[in-house]
């Protein structure tokens, strides 16, 4: 897998080229972990990403390491079948807030 990261003052950018499942996902984390401590905001472009799997999920909500910053995750550019996913996730799992990286719906928060 190829992956782009585009760093914009407190914002990085980071697109992955392929599918995002078990096998890609680690390049990804290294990815997350080698950004400096001053970005902020993360915008996961997944334009290119064709197919991903619950290996995204958990690299979209897994709780941060103790020794990383806390930064906000968005996506944009998702494919259809990387939005059914999201969307479906989001349903099932409230809790983990899934909705809240989606760019164009509001975030569903536990009742």
């Amino acid at each position: 897998m190829h992956i782009t990261t585009a760093l914009d003052g407190s914002t990085a950018r980071i697109t992955p080229h392929g599918a995002i499942d078990h096998d890609t996902a680690p390049a990804l984390r290294t990815a997350l972990a080698a950004l400096p401590v001053s970005v902020t905001r993360v915008v996961w472009d997944l334009h290119d990403v064709p197919f991903m799997d619950s290996a995204a999920l958990h690299l979209l909500t897994d709780p941060h390491p103790a020794n990383a910053p806390s930064r906000q995750m968005t996506v944009t550019g998702l494919e259809p079948q990387a939005a059914e996913l999201l969307r479906t996730a989001a349903e099932l799992f409230p809790t983990l807030e899934i909705a809240g990286l989606l760019p164009d719906e509001p975030a569903r928060r536990a009742a």
